[in-house]
Formats: structure tokens, C-alpha cells, sequence
């Protein structure tokens, strides 16, 4: 089965890829993985993509689409994939149909759907352990001690990217950019909305119930 995730930062994709990669055995292909994966390996791509990235860059259309191709055509993608990430835009979504594998179009292409303002309570309020990396939320997973992690007790603080008015800019780019994809596999009959603003399981039921899983 191939799947493409849709949604705005915050919006659980990440989670329901890890449920969902148990449930389907197909692959959770991020661009953000791809890109470190090409970086590390110092291919010819990932070293493009590193001096991109380096130089504070947005990685384009024409290198993204590279690598996306080069991942969809290792061998476990070809019984199917989940991409989250990608395609961003319809220049990204056209050229997707051109080289997935085992025909030109994903099955279903699972919109996440949430309103801005559970997105903003959701990523301002997150907070990180500098050190080993946990996640906490100001609602509703406080650390016992305010600013101190319960696991190794490094120091919780907000990322950069948290902070409601990156927040804010995040979606954003995301309702320019991306949104009109919604539209684009709408017309193509191809996609299910799924209501992420409820618990974790409860997506899950309704994703695979959506699926017919």
C-alpha cells in the first residue's frame, strides 16, 4: 500500500507513521530522514544537500525530488511506502506520479486534519530535555520539577521552532505551500481526512477504520 500523510506541523504524523509502519509493514519515508541518510552516506546528492543546508538553504524541488526517487527505488519501498514530507508542493506531487513504483499514483493520501489553533496549544506548549531528548507538554505532561526532567534530570526548555510565533510561521508556509494539495488529491478521489485533534489511539482507530484495516 502506498500512502502519502498530509498535515500541518503538530499534527500527529510522525506518531501514526510508527503505529502504522506495525500495522502495514511498509516503510515511514521523511524527507528529513532522507536527507540525513544522503548526508551521511556523502553521496553525491548528500553532499549537494549538505552544502545546501550549510549555507542555510531550503533544499529545492529538483534535489528533493532526486532523492525521494533514488529512496522509492530501494527494495523495501516496492511493496509499498508511507511518505511524510513529501510530495509539499504540486510541482512535487506531479513528478511523484512519474516514478513511483508499481504504478504512477499513491492509494490514499491521508489528510490529518486539525485547526491552527490546537496545532499552536499542542507545539508551544512542548517542551524538550536538552539532554536525552523527552517530551513534555505544559498541559499535559508536566515534569514533576518545573525545567527538569524526570528521566536524567537534564534541563526541559522550548526549542526555537516551538516558540508560538515560529510556530505561527510554520503553518504559515504550510497553508501556502502545501494545503492545496488537500485540493489536488481531492479531485483525484484519492483522499481520506482523519480528525487528528483526538488521543493517539483514537486516530489510529479511525485511520484504520478508514482503511478498512
Amino acid at each position: 500500500m502506498k500512502l502519502i500523510f498530509l498535515g500541518p506541523p503538530g499534527a500527529g504524523k510522525g506518531t501514526l507513521a510508527v503505529r502504522a509502519v506495525e500495522l502495514l509493514k511498509i516503510p515511514h519515508i521523511s524527507t528529513g530522514a532522507i536527507f540525513r541518510s544522503a548526508i551521511a552516506a556523502k553521496s553525491p546528492l548528500g553532499l549537494k544537500v549538505k552544502a545546501i543546508i550549510d549555507g542555510g538553504r531550503l533544499v529545492d524541488d529538483d534535489t528533493t525530488i532526486a532523492l525521494v526517487k533514488e529512496r522509492l527505488a530501494q527494495g523495501d519501498a516496492q511493496k509499498g511506502y508511507i511518505l511524510d514530507g513529501f510530495p509539499r508542493t504540486i510541482a512535487q506531487a506531479e513528478a511523484l506520479a512519474g516514478f513511483s513504483p508499481q504504478g504512477s499514483a499513491p492509494d490514499r493520501v491521508i489528510n490529518f486534519d486539525i485547526p491552527d489553533s490546537a496545532v499552536l496549544e499542542r507545539l508551544s506548549g512542548r517542551r524538550v530535555c536538552r539532554n536525552c531528548g523527552t517530551n513534555y507538554h505544559i498541559t499535559f505532561n508536566k515534569p514533576a520539577q518545573e525545567a527538569v526532567c524526570d528521566t536524567c534530570g537534564g534541563e526541559v526548555y522550548t526549542r526555537d521552532d516551538d516558540r508560538e510565533e515560529a510556530v505561527a510561521k510554520r503553518l504559515e508556509v504550510y497553508r501556502e505551500q502545501t494545503a492545496p494539495l488537500i485540493d489536488y488529491y481531492r479531485a483525484k478521489g484519492l483522499l481520506i481526512d482523519v480528525d487528528a485533534r483526538p488521543s493517539v489511539d483514537e486516530v489510529v482507530a479511525n485511520f484504520k477504520k478508514a482503511l478498512g484495516i
